[in-house]
């Protein structure tokens, strides 16, 4: 997926300006695909000169004109497109797992406390993924349409960061039981 198809799906959901849509990015869909604000307006940029993006402006007193986003049909197109074009499963790509496997050749502890650390922080996002569906997402049954679609990406992560924890715990167990 390259980030213009992320981009297309946040502003037909609302459309927006450079930085509306980056604050979006932070609160959610960036979770699952991570982009900066300079990323986000460089593509942009590049999605209005392809034609699936156009711009309003709107007047802003002391300040630059506000450019309002929004998907235009060659926009809609590329995203229906894409949406049932297959892709291959993603493919788990994480330093920790070579530290892991690397643990014998450094001081006994030090690949557990960098295992604790990676713990630590998906637990953070765990907790933080678990609010947002309390928050967001308190009649999960009652659920359809962008909204469903909306939670089960959430549970995804959420069943993600749970298989991190409870794989971190693991590791750090036998970590600590390693007698050699």
């Amino acid at each position: 997926m390259a980030l213009e198809h992320a981009i297309l799906v946040s502003l037909t959901e609302r459309a927006g300006s450079g930085y509306e849509l980056a604050r979006r990015f932070d609160r959610s869909i960036g979770y699952f695909w991570p982009a900066t604000h300079q990323q986000i307006y460089r593509v942009l940029r590049r999605m209005e000169e392809a034609g699936w993006v156009k711009h309003t402006e709107i007047a802003q007193e002391g300040r630059p004109d506000k450019k309002i986003y929004r998907v235009s049909a060659a926009g809609r197109a590329e995203l229906s497109r894409w949406l049932v074009t297959p892709d291959d499963p993603a493919v788990l790509r994480d330093s920790l797992g070579v530290k892991l496997r690397g643990a014998s050749l450094t001081a006994p502890g030090l690949v557990r406390q960098e295992v604790e650390r990676h713990r630590a922080e998906h637990a953070t996002r765990l907790e933080l993924y678990r609010g947002i569906e309390h928050r967001d997402f308190p009649k999960p049954t009652k659920l359809h349409g962008r909204d469903l679609h909306q939670y089960l990406v959430l549970r995804g992560g959420i069943r993600a960061e749970e298989s991190f924890v409870a794989w971190c715990d693991e590791v750090i167990d036998a970590l600590r039981k390693d007698k050699s």
